[in-house]
């Protein structure tokens, strides 16, 4: 068995969200850690313990869509599937989470473009896969070298409306990209709202989930390693009590 990790690592000062919403990590190292030791046995002598260290700790401040995670319907919108009351993270299927991947290869569209349904299907043509239902489809576009990078928030293209929708009509429900979002970068679509006025472009591709069941992954990486299929996705989300995403050590497993 091989496995790819295609998950980003939570750390701090790397440029993969926007200001203020980064996490915020401290270490606390084996020396520290003696202090916490000495706190449950007041009578310890440090120095008699292994290397006269204690344990090491980290404490994190982070939001749900910190590093590689995945999305729950709940954070798209209050209901589901035209009208159900939406699933949030800890509701979602585990058996959806582990399911045969196709890689799709988007870099060449522009940074800002929102892809079309005939955009995915070209890419399925190009990749010569027709899709099952349950197929977890992951989208590398041209934001996936620009993670850690000052322009990564602006890089790749997004996935539209129209487009998820054709991926719901397949049977798939879970879906992943390299990008910050599954839609297009906000900078892009602030400017197409400041020309056209239409609230219906923003975040039109987390939208269309409403209409169905649907999931993805962002922040993904090293998907370029990947072949276009012939790989099983499993990304298991962490359980959080009503939560909106949550975070995942995303895998590609080869036989």
């Amino acid at each position: 068995m091989k496995i790819v990790d295609l998950s980003v690592a939570i750390e701090n000062d790397v440029p993969a969200d926007p200001p203020g919403l980064g996490p915020k990590i401290v270490y606390t190292d084996h020396m520290e850690g003696l202090k916490e030791v000495s706190r449950f046995f007041p009578d310890l002598d440090v120095n008699e313990l292994p290397g006269a260290e204690g344990w090491a700790v980290e404490q994190l401040t982070l939001t749900a869509h910190a590093g590689t995670h995945l999305d729950a319907p709940w954070h798209f919108a209050s209901t589901m599937n035209n009208g159900e009351r939406a699933w949030t993270i800890e509701e979602v299927p585990l058996d959806w989470c582990i399911r045969p991947g196709v890689k799709l290869d988007l870099r060449s569209l522009p940074d800002g473009y929102v892809a079309t349904a005939a955009d995915i299907q070209d890419a399925l043509a190009k990749a010569g896969h027709v899709l099952q239902p349950y197929d977890i489809v992951l989208i590398n576009t041209a934001a996936g070298a620009a993670f850690g990078k000052p322009e990564f928030l602006g890089k790749g293209c997004g996935i539209g409306r129209e487009a998820t929708h054709w991926l719901m009509a397949q049977g798939v429900h879970i879906a992943g990209t390299d990008a910050w979002s599954w839609d297009a970068p906000f900078s892009f679509t602030a400017r197409r709202f400041a020309e056209t006025k239409r609230a219906d472009i923003i975040w039109e591709g987390h939208k269309a989930g409403r209409e169905g069941i649907f999931m993805h992954m962002e922040k993904l990486t090293r998907l370029d390693e990947l072949p276009a299929s012939g790989f099983t996705v499993s990304c298991l989300p962490v359980k959080i009590k009503g939560g909106s995403a949550g975070w995942c050590r995303a895998v590609a497993i080869f036989e």
